[in-house]
């Protein structure tokens, strides 16, 4: 399950990016694409795994998904296609290439700063 590394190399950016502010982790979104070899619910197994004695043990993974989309090299359109289906809308071409649906990206990290709520209490 290679889910588990990916996770935990996600996990290694959300600290770094948290890195200095006093806050606890409690959503990190992220966006997956349908041609990035990723199965949405073993990442989200594998986050509950990873999570444990990070910033992010209480945090929550939102996953979006993010359309396929290639790049026709015969007409120049760009256009969404099926995962399995890599052929120009336009006009019906093979000699396409992937413009996006190949990635996996931290969009945000939500965090709350305990310093206000511990103020507030």
């Amino acid at each position: 399950m290679h889910e588990l590394s990916i996770c935990q190399a996600l996990l290694e950016q959300v600290e770094a990016a948290t890195r200095g502010h006093a806050g606890r982790v409690d959503r990190i979104r992220v966006s997956v694409g349908p041609l990035a070899g990723v199965d949405a619910g073993q990442l989200e197994r594998a986050f509950e795994l990873a999570r444990e004695g990070t910033v992010a043990r209480h945090a929550r993974l939102a996953i979006a998904s993010a359309p396929a989309r290639v790049l026709c090299r015969d007409c120049g359109a760009q256009s969404e296609v099926s995962p399995n289906r890599l052929l120009c809308a336009r006009c019906g071409s093979w000699r396409t290439r992937i413009a996006s649906g190949d990635e996996l990206l931290l969009l945000g990290v939500d965090l709350t700063d305990e310093r206000v709520e511990a103020s507030a209490a």
